[in-house]
């Protein structure tokens, strides 16, 4: 059974109590404070202050960049499978001589 962690969280002003696996402890309060940095530059430039606005915002953004990332991971595999099939069709071929 993993370590599990109770902590509590404090997202756009509100506390919230989470349970993570112990080990992804460190993730979770980069990724709060993430989200909390994003809110209050969303505040200070856009002259918003409802709070479910700005973390609508802040999802946004972060969404758009998983998705960007995955998107760009998957064409990496693409190019790494190509590059590892040409060199396995050129080793066969130097074997089978």
């Amino acid at each position: 059974m993993k370590d599990k962690l109770s902590i509590k969280v404090s997202i756009a002003g509100r506390i919230y109590p989470v349970t993570i696996e112990r080990s992804e402890e460190e993730n979770v309060r980069k990724a709060v404070k993430a989200i909390n940095e994003k809110v209050s530059d969303y505040e200070k430039n856009f002259d918003i202050k409802d709070r479910q606005d700005l973390l609508a915002m802040a999802s946004l953004n972060f969404a758009s960049k998983s998705v960007e990332l995955e998107h760009s991971s998957h064409k990496d595999e693409r190019s790494i499978l190509d590059r590892l099939e040409k060199a396995d069709k050129l080793i066969s071929a130097e074997l089978g001589r």
